[in-house]
């Protein structure tokens, strides 16, 4: 896999941890999930930077944020217990799609 790829990912699970510890942090009231919410956005943007070396802005920050929309729905399903209903499962589903095609088939994206 790419380095860019690699960053990306980084990135993206970053995102989703500190966003996750946005939820458990309740509102920046428990130290230790708050300070994960820093660390984990710092390091989202960090490897994000990483990225935007290889890619360009508008493809990279497109991939970053629709695999970050998918991965944080997720873990909100996995960890939090929440449900998704018929219509958010199939946005997620169009937001996967949309990642396929902007790799499979964009100029922009480096392949």
């Amino acid at each position: 896999m790419p380095s860019h790829y690699i960053y990306l990912v980084a990135s993206v699970i970053a995102e989703a941890i500190g966003y996750s510890a946005l939820n458990a942090s309740a509102q920046f009231t428990k130290l230790w999930p708050s300070l994960l919410v820093i660390v984990g956005l710092g390091g989202s943007f960090y490897f994000l930077t990483l990225a935007l070396k290889y890619m360009p802005l508008g493809i990279t920050y497109a991939l970053a944020s629709g695999l970050g929309v998918v991965v944080v729905a997720m873990a909100g399903v996995l960890v939090f217990g929440q449900k998704l209903d018929l219509a958010a499962i199939v946005g997620l589903a169009f937001i996967i799609a949309g990642i396929v095609i902007i790799n499979a088939l964009s100029d922009f994206a480096v392949h």
